[in-house]
């Protein structure tokens, strides 16, 4: 039997949860599909010999659960006046609903779970905490659209996206206001056109996973960890920060592209004050990239005599790693194709 092989059935539960959720006809159906996911996450995250992976469980669960407990009263309080339907309570179940969708993805302002959570987990349930949990609310938010209640959360989670990374030596906090910056892009997007945030969800996921993948081979949770890299030091920090960098949006990656699209959709929609504050907070977020990038590349750091040893760079990852970074560099193209397809 393979060892932990009942992750295998949790990850397919994982799955069929989100699945479930964004293909439903029914809010039954949907809160269904997200409890399914959620009670398929837990056991993945926990750990018998960690004490931070349980706490983080448990802070994980107890919000889930009370953003789960919100939406099956909202569910039963909207079938029980459902006949009243006037435009002023259709525009308070939607914020409702927003609001409840906005809390189990991590967006502001009930984003305080997000970074807590993040920095008791190991990196491959990080990766699924960044990507696949944030997919099905994402689809779902597009179903309850309140213009006013997303210019509030897109401000938010720009703000504090950016505002909180600054002074963080964690790289898996650092990771976390990263993604609240990312999700009040998604949001912009999704205020305009349903294709454009999904290009710009299947680039982040992309670029996030070949983050974490060398963050995850080399143990890297800290930035002083980053600049002691010895073994394959300048090919390792290359492949390290080409993806950062475009994650931080910086020309002519593909992060820069995804931004430039969103931006001239809001542009076409006058919100010319929201944009300004995105772009000016999204250059806060490139501001500590670029500090990491400078620091890691150009300065010299003392090396011991021992050499690090690793087994990253077989054939099998070292390809993955170059086509992640290939789509980093000259994902134009790529989103050209999408555009064209879509």
């Amino acid at each position: 039997m393979l060892k932990n092989s009942y992750k295998m059935l949790f990850l397919y539960t994982l799955f069929l949860g989100t699945l479930i959720s964004i293909s439903a006809n029914s809010w039954f159906s949907i809160w269904m599909g997200l409890e399914i996911n959620l009670l398929s996450f837990i056991p993945l995250t926990m750990k018998y010999n960690n004490l931070y992976s349980s706490e983080a469980s448990l802070k994980y669960f107890l919000t889930q659960a009370l953003a789960s407990s919100l939406l099956l009263f909202s569910i039963i309080f909207f079938y029980m006046f459902f006949l009243k339907s006037n435009l002023t309570y259709m525009n308070l179940m939607n914020i409702l609903f927003s609001s409840i969708l906005m809390m189990k993805m991590g967006m502001a302002p009930f984003h305080f779970w997000f970074p807590i959570v993040m920095e008791g987990l190991n990196w491959m349930n990080n990766v699924i905490l960044m990507t696949w949990q944030k997919l099905a609310p994402l689809i779902l938010l597009s179903y309850c659209m309140n213009f006013y209640m997303f210019i509030f959360s897109i401000l938010l989670s720009t703000i504090f996206g950016a505002m909180g990374g600054l002074n963080q030596t964690s790289l898996r906090k650092l990771m976390a206001f990263s993604s609240i910056n990312h999700l009040s892009w998604m949001v912009a997007g999704i205020m305009n056109n349903q294709n454009i945030w999904k290009i710009y969800f299947i680039l982040y996921c992309l670029l996030s996973l070949s983050i974490i993948l060398i963050f995850n081979n080399f143990k890297l949770f800290n930035l002083n960890q980053i600049f002691s890299i010895l073994n394959h030091k300048n090919l390792i920090k290359t492949i390290i920060f080409i993806p950062l960098l475009s994650l931080g949006g910086l020309p002519p990656f593909t992060g820069f592209f995804t931004k430039w699209i969103i931006i001239e959709h809001l542009m076409s929609m006058n919100l010319m004050i929201l944009l300004l504050i995105m772009i000016y907070f999204t250059l806060v977020t490139l501001f500590f990239y670029l500090r990491i990038t400078y620091s890691a590349i150009l300065l010299n750091y003392n090396e011991m005599s021992w050499h690090y040893t690793s087994s990253f760079f077989n054939v099998k990852n070292f390809y993955t790693l170059m086509i992640l970074n290939f789509i980093s560099i000259f994902g134009l193209f790529f989103i050209n194709l999408l555009f064209y397809f879509l």
